[in-house]
C-alpha cells in the first residue's frame, strides 16, 4: 500500500487507482458492463470503469460541477449530479454499482445499490473506517488529524459486518486499498454477488 500523488495515477482522481486495484484483487472484470459510480465526485471511479470497457456508466452525486470534464463529456457517461441515490428512481438494472460515500454509512447505501443491481451482478463499496467510526461513535471526541488504530479500525469493520449481516448482506470479498485514505487511515473495498 502506498501514498501516492495525483501526478503518479493514470485516473482523473486518486479513487481510480483504489479502485482498479480492488477490481484486480477481487477478479472482477468489468468490461461490456452497464455500471453505476455512487458518489462520483471527480470521477476516479467512473473513469476506470471506462478504462476497463464498461459500456456505460451512470455518475451519480448529490454535488454538482466536481465531475471531471473529460467524464461529463463521455459518450459512455450519463451524468447524475445533484442526486442523492438513497432518494432517486433507478434508471435501468445494472452489472455492477461502485460506491464511493464516505459520510453515508454502508448499511444505508448498500440496500439502495441492491435495487439497482441484476441478479448475479456485483457492488464494490469503498469502506472508510474512519467516517464509520465517526457514526459508531456518535459523542466520542478524537483528534481526526491521527489515522485510527488497528483496533479501532478493525472494530468499524466488526460493526460494519454485524450491521450489513443484520440486514441481508454479507460481503464475499474485503480487500484492502492499494492507496491510504485522506489522513492516513486504512480503507477497504467490499463486494457483494447479488
Amino acid at each position: 500500500m502506498t501514498d501516492e500523488t495525483n501526478s503518479e495515477i493514470k485516473y482523473v482522481s486518486r479513487a481510480g487507482k483504489k479502485l482498479a486495484g480492488a477490481l484486480d484483487a477481487m477478479g472482477v472484470d468489468p468490461a461490456g458492463w452497464v455500471c453505476a459510480d455512487f458518489g462520483c465526485n471527480v470521477g476516479g471511479f467512473t473513469d476506470c470503469l471506462l478504462q476497463r470497457g464498461a459500456a456505460k456508466v451512470y455518475a451519480v452525486d448529490t454535488g454538482y460541477g466536481a465531475l471531471a470534464w473529460t467524464m461529463r463529456q463521455h459518450e459512455r457517461v450519463e451524468v447524475m449530479e445533484r442526486t442523492n441515490v438513497l432518494h432517486c428512481d433507478v434508471p435501468e438494472a445494472v452489472d455492477l454499482v461502485v460506491i464511493d460515500v464516505g459520510w453515508t454509512p454502508q448499511v444505508k447505501v448498500i440496500p439502495v445499490a441492491a435495487k439497482w443491481v441484476r441478479p448475479g451482478g456485483r457492488i464494490v463499496s469503498l469502506l472508510k473506517p474512519t467516517f464509520e467510526y465517526d457514526k459508531q461513535h456518535p459523542n466520542q471526541r478524537r483528534d481526526k488529524r491521527v489515522p485510527l488504530t488497528a483496533e479501532q479500525t478493525q472494530a468499524v469493520i466488526d460493526g460494519v459486518y454485524a450491521g450489513l449481516e443484520k440486514i441481508g448482506f454479507t460481503p464475499t470479498q474485503i480487500v484492502e486499498s492499494v492507496l491510504l485514505g485522506k489522513g492516513g487511515n486504512h480503507e477497504y473495498l467490499l463486494e457483494f454477488v447479488l
